[in-house]
């Protein structure tokens, strides 16, 4: 076991290299540049655009090399300029920095990524516990009373789960309570450690929304496994031995249908991660989602690069961690 884990962390070390190159590269792409954001801007604030040097600025801003140059500063293989000391240092990935923002040089893209990591990460953990709490039970329950209203009932609630979109849920959740009794959930922050319970709640509706929605991949591929399980030959022996049916489910059915289940949770992240950012805007969670979309509108490219970074590790490890759980619910997976 040890083994293959130092093997899958050493393969992780290619792929965040090209994770990299594509997040580095991906926002250049986007229409425009930081310097029309930035003359934009101060045209709003009554300054006049054509007295900016637009060649000082990009120099100042590092812009005024190549693609490939700027990409060896951010990963630490080329000297950067410091924004105000003027100096060169190296300081990129590979020396445990993700840049300075292009919008202050006092506003470094790691602290300004750890400071967002908690509230991305409470949403996230809360949306994946609501989501296997609704969809195990349920697609459990579905499979053993096949056929049944409860199944008949189940299996709709994960269809119209699927077809909702959780973005134009959240938009609804915030628009019609406020209009018919003038609630609506709140929007200022409330830190964990002043009002835990507050707290749990302002994040309960999105991350509900959130959960919801792959809870109803979740419950289908739940069921299917658990119907798919029921009709081994072990488990026939298992009732015809008089086992009791919480004894046949949960010790003898369960486990063996859960392994591609916990693969389709792997593959669900990428999407929670999507659904978070649409969430944290929604509902005012000064997370990295909402952190990640302001950078996107003011062109702040390192602050992008940081935040798709993280994102991408976290999809990384996270199908790591799923990967080792395979040899826990089936005995039989070994790694070598």
């Amino acid at each position: 076991m040890s083994a293959y884990i130092i093997r899958r962390l050493l393969l992780i070390i290619p792929t965040l290299s090209i994770l990299t190159i594509m997040v580095f590269l991906a926002v250049r792409f986007i229409p425009g540049d930081v310097i029309d954001v930035m003359l934009a801007r101060m045209v709003e604030q009554g300054a006049d655009g054509g007295e900016i040097d637009r060649e000082v600025l990009e120099r100042r801003l590092g812009l005024d090399v190549p693609v490939h140059v700027q990409y060896g500063r951010w990963i630490g293989v080329f000297p950067t300029r410091d924004f105000v000391t003027g100096e060169s240092r190296f300081k990129g990935l590979l020396q445990g920095a993700l840049g300075q923002s292009l919008w202050g040089a006092h506003f470094s893209v790691e602290e300004k990524i750890i400071g967002r990591l908690p509230v991305t990460i409470q949403l996230g953990v809360m949306a994946i516990v609501i989501g296997l709490v609704i969809a195990l039970p349920v697609g459990i329950y579905s499979a053993i009373r096949q056929d049944t209203a409860a199944d008949y009932a189940g299996r709709s609630v994960a269809i119209i789960g699927l077809a909702t979109p959780n973005f134009w849920l959240g938009t609804m959740v915030m628009l019609y309570p406020a209009i018919w009794w003038g609630w609506s959930p709140p929007i200022e922050m409330i830190p964990f450690t002043e009002d835990p319970l507050g707290n749990i709640g302002m994040f309960l509706i999105p991350s509900l929304i959130l959960g919801t929605a792959s809870a109803a991949a979740t419950m289908r591929m739940t069921r299917t496994m658990m119907l798919e399980v029921l009709r081994q030959d072990y488990i026939r022996t298992a009732w015809a031995k008089g086992l009791r049916e919480r004894v046949v489910v949960l010790r003898h059915s369960v486990k063996n249908a859960l392994i591609p289940v916990v693969t389709l949770i792997g593959l669900q992240l990428p999407i929670l991660i999507g659904g978070s950012v649409i969430m944290e805007n929604i509902f005012s969670l000064p997370g990295l989602g909402r952190l990640l979309l302001t950078a996107l509108d003011t062109r702040d490219y390192p602050m992008v690069s940081g935040a798709n970074l993280v994102f991408a590790t976290a999809v990384v490890l996270f199908n790591l961690l799923i990967d080792l759980l395979y040899s826990w619910l089936d005995p039989r997976v070994r790694y070598e």
